[in-house]
């Protein structure tokens, strides 16, 4: 927790994770208005759109997330993520990804991303150790 509340100096702290599996639903018909005495009416069906993954980055110092949505699960996926972070954030600021042990997360084109030859530094995989 001291991580993220106390980063290091020029450096932003980001927890990385991705819900795989949400389905796209949509409702058939429009949601009906409040009224004096009556609810909001919501139908019961739906229709489906498929699948999508969410992948998103919580900076848990300022309370703000980076995500998108995907249509695989997969470690390409991730690593398209990865790289928007490194685009979306200040090149004056280091970025601390901590990641769980997803299979995604420990492909070797993934580990080669968050080493030292870009922005992205020093993931933590919680069940594994500190790579500096």
């Amino acid at each position: 927790m001291g991580l993220y509340l106390n980063p290091p100096e020029n450096a932003l702290v980001l927890s990385v994770d991705e819900k795989s599996q949400m389905q796209a639903l949509e409702r058939t018909q429009p949601m009906l208005p409040l009224a004096l005495g009556y609810l909001e009416g919501i139908t019961h069906d739906y229709k489906r759109h498929g699948t999508t993954t969410l992948f998103a980055a919580l900076d848990v110092l300022h309370g703000t997330v980076l995500a998108e949505c995907k249509p695989r699960h997969r470690h390409q996926e991730f690593l398209a993520f990865l790289r928007s972070i490194d685009a979306s954030v200040p090149t004056r600021l280091d970025i601390h990804v901590i990641i769980d042990n997803y299979s995604a997360h420990k492909h070797p084109r993934v580990e080669g991303l968050v080493g030292p030859p870009t922005a992205l530094a020093h993931p933590f995989h919680p069940d594994l150790q500190f790579v500096a």
